[in-house]
Order: C-alpha cells, then sequence, then structure tokens
C-alpha cells in the first residue's frame, strides 16, 4: 500500500523550509499578557499589555544622513517605558502589537535581511518616571 502525506500538497523543497524557519527577531503568542523586549546589551524587559498606549510606525529619519540605516522606525509606548525599534518590515509587529500577539523582540545580525520579511536592526527602552518609582 502506497502511503501518502497527511495534507495534499508538495512536499516542501529546501527554499520554503528556509523561508519559514522561526525568525530570530520576533516572537509570535496568541496569549501574550506582555512583550519581552531584549536590547542589544543584554538587558531584557516584561513590559505589560495592560499598560500598552499606542505605536507609531514611521520612515527612520536617520536615512536622511545615513542611506544603510534602518528604512523603519518603530515607537511603542506603554504607561512605563517607550520601545523603539529600528529594522525592516515593522508592519508585522504593528499587527501583532493591535492584536496583543506580539510575544518578543531582538535585534538581529543585519545579514538575516536576506532571510526574514521582519529585521530588527536596532531595540532601545526608555524608562518613564513613572516606571523609576518604587
Amino acid at each position: 500500500m502506497k502511503s501518502s502525506p497527511l495534507n495534499n500538497s508538495e512536499p516542501p523543497t529546501a527554499m520554503s523550509e528556509f523561508n519559514t524557519r522561526k525568525n530570530a527577531c520576533i516572537g509570535h503568542n496568541s496569549n501574550a499578557a506582555a512583550i519581552a523586549v531584549h536590547t542589544h546589551d543584554g538587558i531584557s524587559y516584561l513590559l505589560p499589555y495592560a499598560q500598552f498606549l499606542y505605536a507609531e510606525r514611521t520612515a527612520n529619519p536617520a536615512l536622511e544622513k545615513a542611506p544603510e540605516a534602518s528604512p523603519e522606525k518603530l515607537s511603542i509606548h506603554f504607561g512605563c517605558a517607550e520601545v523603539i525599534v529600528l529594522g525592516s518590515g515593522l508592519n508585522r509587529l504593528e499587527d501583532w502589537l493591535q492584536r496583543y500577539e506580539l510575544g518578543c523582540v531582538r535585534p538581529a545580525d543585519s545579514r538575516l535581511a536576506a532571510v526574514y520579511d521582519t529585521l530588527i536592526s536596532a531595540v532601545a527602552v526608555t524608562l518613564t518616571k513613572e516606571g523609576h518609582e518604587h
């Protein structure tokens, strides 16, 4: 008896497997209560969605002076902190934020730009004064 795949689609090619690998920059979690934010200097923050205020995605102003700079900037505002994400394909983060499904963000090596639709080149966190009060 001939076995058949569980789905009727063609087996994945090496290229399709390569393109669907887990993105090293972002994590998706449909049950996320907070976003894990990792900076390039090894500091991580867990910012609760309950304090999420708004996000703004724009062109990166640094492009005017440095053409090799990341093309997009996403500012994510919380009651306790502001997160600045630089990279490309940041509309995916914006979509997941809208549904409270962004689980984590972290910068990755720019050489991964050829692999992923979304690449985060830098992440910075600024705590608000309220975030420093105990």
